[in-house]
Order: C-alpha cells, then structure tokens, then sequence
C-alpha cells in the first residue's frame, strides 16, 4: 500500500501506511477523571439543501455516539463541533439533543449537552430579556431530555451586553434557576470571532475575574467550567482560583496531555472536540491515569496533539470539517458531506495532512478502506495518487 499526497511545494510525495491499526476497544468510563467527546453529526446528503432545515443522518448519527460511550467517554451533545450556529439550527439541536438523551439513558452513557441563545435571529441586536428567555428555554429542553447542561457562549449576548454586569445578571439568573449544576462553557474568539470581548472585557484577566466571580457566587451550581481559549497557563491560573469541587474541564486541543495529567495538585478534566477523531486512543489514556501511570498516559496523548493542532489551525472554526472528514475515512459513515457544506472549508493539503496524522496514529479500522476514500478525494480534484 502506498499513495501519493499533495505537498506545500505543489508536487506530490509518497506516503506509506505502516502503522498497524488500534485493535477495538470496549471499556467502562475511567475512574480518574471524567472525559466527555464533543460529537460530530452526520449529515443526510440525499435530503439536504441550501434553503431548508438541516437534514441529518439521525441513525449513523446515534451510532457513533454508541461507539464513543462504548469506549467508556462521556458525549458532549450540540456543541460547537455539532456545528452549532456553523449549519445546525435550534430545532435540529432540539431533536439531537431529545434523540441523544434517549439513547445515553438506553445504554447508561453520561451526556451533557449545550444550551445557547441560538435560536434568536443573527444579525440583530436583542434585549438582556431576550436573551435570558432564550437560554432558559434551552436550558428548560436540556433539563426536560435528563442531560446535564452546558451553558455555551452566547453571539446574541456578547452583542446585547453592555458590561460586565450584563453577563451576572443573565448567568445569575439562569443558575439561580437551574434544577442541576451546570457547566459554564468560555468559547474564545479563536472558535468564534463574534465571541470577541465576552465577559464585558477584551482584556483577558479582567474577563476572568467577571467569569471566576459568577462561578463563584453560585459554586453549588456549577459542576464546572469548560475553558476553550488554547492558553495553557490561563487555564491553570482559573483551575487553581475554582471554589473547591468545581471541576474545570480543559476544552484546549493544543494543549490537553498537559492540563489532563496536572501539576501533582490540580488537573483538568476533558470536554474535547478532539477526543472525537482519537477517542480510541483518548479512552486508552483515561484508564493508564486510573493505573497512575502518568508516563503511559502521556505516551498515548502526547502523540496525538499534532493531529489536532492540525485539525484546529486557524481559522480554527473550520475544525468540525476535518473531524468529519476523519469519521469518513475511519469508516463511521458512508460520505464527506456536511451541514451548511462546511465540508468545503478546508483544502485538499489540508485535509491530505490529516489523512496521514492519522494514519501515523492507528486510527483507521480499516487502512485499506481509508487509502481509497482518500484516494477517491484526490481523484475529484484531479490528482492522480
């Protein structure tokens, strides 16, 4: 086996795979810490188009959920690499989030799952009011489902608020609400640019302390905080200033081994969009931490940040394409198609590199399967591998 991939230069250069695949895995959730897999969904190719809902493939959709809750991760629902507010609507989030609860119950898997503002109209600025009802309205369907919610980062109240003292009123008021502790996701403008200023401050310290003083004024509501701002040393400095018994769950792709395995005081619990493309490798990693080797952990992890570093280059939004892509080629569905046609966003180089960090990883069940799909992309582009 062997094929020819697009290089930087404009030529062409030839990949061998020779690492043997991961042989499969079954295995309860580990111990040590707690690892969720933002999940990615399937689209349905035959029934999508530009101006209708988005059409989902809800049974592949459901299936890779099991394979993840198999390996013993937990599921992030309808987050942001379930392209929310990037081709995925709120009644499409509605019925993932419904369909996804039903099945977690259905096979004892734990799942949280994202609450936003969503489906308020873009492009127009809404009241403080607005806002908090259309959070508590999601909050309200996540709770109704019997999932734990996570507070997702608002583009209709970044463009509301007039300060800090905006962003406490609205998450004040949602948490005195809540009927179970909640996760309060911080998604940085790397992931999202109308996310720029979030807190009331673009100044980065002053918008931890508006973020650490709601946290803590309601710690017996927060089972804990998802940082997603690819800054290894902020995350330290908030997970060493959380009250005691809030978790803090790394949402760092770049960094994650690290703030996984800790200082030897404190460590990061995982929401990753990242664990979806190496969730077998991911479920390994958890289970060397309950052995307490520290060293095995790192040995499975370590390798794998490049592959993500890969997948989560700017414009670091596009990243749900090469996860996507990677599901494809791993055999967990039948196309490369998207939602919105995100599959467009990243180029073939792009998508060519992916293919072989991955395969340096063992991550194709089937290498054979995966040499020709990349193949068959290749050819559509008119290059001759």
């Amino acid at each position: 086996m062997s094929i020819r991939l697009p290089s930087a230069d404009g030529g062409l250069r030839l990949h061998v795979p020779l690492t043997p695949p991961l042989a499969p895995l079954t295995c309860g959730p580990a111990r040590s810490r707690t690892f969720y897999s933002a999940a990615h969904v399937v689209a349905d190719p035959l029934r999508a188009c530009a101006d209708a809902p988005p059409a989902i493939d809800w049974e592949t959709t459901l299936a890779f959920r099991r394979r993840l809750w198999d390996q013993g991760l937990g599921v992030a629902e309808a987050m942001d690499t379930a392209q929310r507010g990037m081709g995925m609507d709120w009644p499409a989030a509605a019925e993932l989030i419904r369909r996804s609860a039903a099945e977690a119950r259905a096979v004892g898997g734990r799942i949280v799952c994202g609450a936003g503002t969503d489906q308020l109209a873009p492009g127009t600025e809404h009241s403080l009011a607005a806002v908090t009802s259309a959070y508590e309205e999601q909050l309200a369907h996540v709770e109704e489902c019997g999932a734990g919610p996570v507070l997702m980062a608002s583009r209709a109240l970044a463009a509301a608020a007039r300060g800090p003292e905006d962003y406490l009123a609205v998450y004040g008021a949602l948490l005195r609400q809540s009927a179970r502790p909640v996760v309060l996701h911080w998604l940085g403008p790397m992931f999202d640019p109308a996310l720029e200023g979030y807190w009331g401050h673009s100044d980065l310290d002053e918008a931890t302390d508006v973020f650490l003083k709601i946290v803590s004024e309601y710690p017996e509501k927060v089972d804990g905080i998802k940082v997603s701002l690819l800054d290894a040393g902020r995350e330290v400095d908030i997970r060493r200033r959380l009250p005691p018994g809030v978790r803090c769950y790394t949402g760092d792709d770049y960094h994650y081994p690290e703030l996984i395995a800790g200082d030897g005081e404190l460590a990061s619990d995982a929401l990753l969009g990242i664990f979806d493309p190496i969730a077998p490798i991911a479920a390994r990693a958890a289970h060397a931490l309950d052995r307490d080797d520290v060293e095995g952990f790192r040995e499975l992890l370590d390798p794998t940040v490049t592959l993500s570093r890969h997948l989560f280059a700017p414009p670091t939004r596009y990243y749900k394409t090469g996860v996507v892509f990677l599901a494809w080629l791993a055999g967990h569905q039948e196309h490369f198609a998207m939602v919105g046609g995100l599959h467009s966003a990243r180029s073939l180089l792009h998508l060519a590199r992916a293919y072989e960090l991955a395969d340096f990883l063992g991550l194709f069940p089937d290498p054979e399967l995966a040499e020709a799909r990349m193949r068959q992309l290749l050819s559509l582009h008119g290059v001759a591998s």
